[in-house]
């Protein structure tokens, strides 16, 4: 299918992650395939982690993944971290980035949950739609469930 959406949307994604397989699923049912950045392999700079982050409206605090990442052990839950300090850790440790980030033409988003992302989809869902759990998110007519 040609769409003109095809190269416009960009998936910072973890393969391993259940959230982040279900929003590449939802970007290509929308017809998209999108640029693929695995970012634990290929982690962003700091002006495009930076700029992830303003587009977003979000703090760096808020990007920050806790459950399976050093957070704890680094003590990241100190709020004595500047927004500088937690990108630096994030550069560092780039599995402490949340997981997946989206960019669009119509916004970017941390996609948790994972319909999220169908917010910012140019293009409408092709069909029937399933949470890798089961969990229905698409009807047969390409709706909202």
């Amino acid at each position: 299918m040609n769409n003109p959406s095809m190269s416009t949307i960009t998936i910072y994604h973890n393969p391993a992650c259940g959230t982040s397989r279900n929003v590449l699923g939802l970007i290509r049912n929308s017809g998209a395939e999108p640029t693929v950045i695995a970012y634990l392999e290929t982690p962003p700079d700091r002006a495009t982690l930076k700029a992830l982050i303003a587009a977003m409206g979000i703090s760096a605090r808020d990007v920050l993944r806790i459950k399976g990442s050093p957070y704890d052990a680094l003590g990241l839950g100190d709020p004595k971290w500047s927004d500088e300090q937690l990108i630096d850790f994030m550069l560092q440790h780039p599995i402490l980035i949340n997981r997946p980030i989206v960019v669009t033409p119509l916004g970017t988003r941390l996609c948790r949950p994972s319909e999220t992302v169908l917010d910012i989809l140019p293009g409408a869902q092709g069909g029937a739609f399933r949470k890798e759990d089961g969990e229905p998110v698409i009807d047969a007519e390409g709706r909202r469930v």
